[in-house]
């Protein structure tokens, strides 16, 4: 670039340009997409970056664009294509009078650029950790080395109830599905090396939570989404770790659920003798 430093300022977002990486500073007002606010900031290194485009928007407005290389994002492959363009974060809006300079910023841009095709491993940085957010059937939690699903006894299936709240250490996934909440059937399912193809629904499989409205937003749900692929292409395989003992209370609820659940007819007698013991095996 001409000068390090250099700043771009557009709609929501800034674009501060450096001789390595464009650092992307996104505002925290009220008209800022959720995931923008999420987000906060993100540097993405130049090898990061497979082409810069430039090109008119709406009202008045003109797109500038960095594309970044497959493979190269973890919050971008986890999205899989999913996001609407205005929550691309890739994407700076300027009014059209900036479109000479746009220009200018996009070709100093390009003439820096010398990598190309799908990246061999993540280059730019995932959300950090813990992280958390409330799906419909369960609250899924992440602190860098396990994933945790505990059901909601309101909105999780009898499977989940029967299978049990669940932990996955990252060393036994092979990958994430992420699908947007803001489309039918959004859920986050986690990808295990152990098991097979399966077309168990998200809503039955344990490995998997399902959003609703106003659950599993894209804000919440996609940056936990990359935070977990991020440290699964990291990973080796690992022993499970044991589930910490549960709150008393909490598993006296869950036995009175299981129990309503099996007078509904929905578990059987051997299931709920089962999962009776190991509830009370976890006290």
């Amino acid at each position: 670039m001409s000068r390090m430093g250099d700043v771009l300022a557009g709609f929501h977002a800034a674009w501060e340009f450096e001789s390595d990486s464009v650092l992307i500073r996104y505002e925290r007002g009220i008209r800022t997409p959720k995931l923008f606010q999420a987000l906060g900031e993100r540097r993405i290194p130049l090898d990061a970056v497979a082409g810069v485009t430039l090109t008119r928007g709406k009202r008045g407005t003109v797109v500038l664009r960095i594309e970044p290389r497959p493979g190269a994002d973890p919050l971008m492959e986890a999205a899989a294509g999913q996001l609407k363009e205005s929550g691309d974060p890739y994407r700076l809006v300027l009014p059209a009078e900036r479109e000479v300079l746009a220009e200018y910023y996009a070709d100093e841009l390009r003439g820096l650029l010398t990598e190309s095709g799908p990246a061999d491993r993540f280059l730019v940085e995932a959300p950090k950790g813990p992280l958390s957010f409330k799906a419909y059937d369960g609250k899924a939690s992440f602190d860098g080395r396990t994933v945790n699903f505990r059901w909601f006894w309101t909105g999780a299936s009898s499977a989940k109830w029967k299978a049990g709240d669940q932990s996955f250490p990252v060393g036994e996934l092979n990958g994430v599905e992420w699908r947007s909440p803001e489309v039918f059937e959004g859920h986050l399912r986690l990808l295990r090396r152990d098991a097979g193809e399966t077309a168990v629904q998200a809503d039955q499989d344990p490995a998997a939570v399902v959003f609703g409205l106003g659950y599993g937003p894209v804000h919440e749900s996609l940056p936990f989404a990359a935070a977990v692929l991020a440290a699964v292409r990291t990973s080796s395989p690992v022993a499970a770790v044991p589930a910490p003992r549960r709150d008393p209370a909490d598993i006296a609820e869950r036995i009175r659920h299981l129990g309503e659940l099996h007078q509904a007819g929905l578990v059987t007698d051997e299931e709920f003798s089962v999962k009776k013991a190991e509830l009370l095996a976890e006290l």
